[in-house]
């Protein structure tokens, strides 16, 4: 990942954390209720899956290389192969788990 990159995603995460903050509630009350973390949960829902997803694409992307090679080679572990480039999907699920246990 080039600084350029870094530098972009963490732009991009500070702007959306930003416009979590900046949600109006529904009810007047609750908007000046100090436990009201409702702009924080949706970061945190949101960071959940994204990041997820974002590891998950980041970790295929390198086994898919990697199982092609490996399917030219032998083409009998084909089924093997795809099991492996599967796990990591994982990720998004447990991301998206989170984003309805996260309250």
């Amino acid at each position: 990942m080039t600084k350029t990159t870094k530098i972009v995603v963490a732009s991009l995460i500070l702007a959306l954390a930003a416009t979590g903050f900046a949600q109006e509630t529904a009810n007047a009350v609750t908007a000046n209720d100090p436990n009201n973390n409702a702009g924080l949960a949706a970061i945190g829902k949101g960071l959940a899956l994204g990041l997820g997803a974002l590891g998950t694409g980041v970790a295929q992307a390198r086994i898919g290389s990697s199982l092609v090679g490996a399917a030219a080679e032998d083409s009998s572990k084909l089924g093997q192969l795809l099991l492996v480039f599967l796990l990591p999907e994982t990720l998004v699920i447990f991301g998206f788990l989170a984003l309805f246990l996260i309250r």
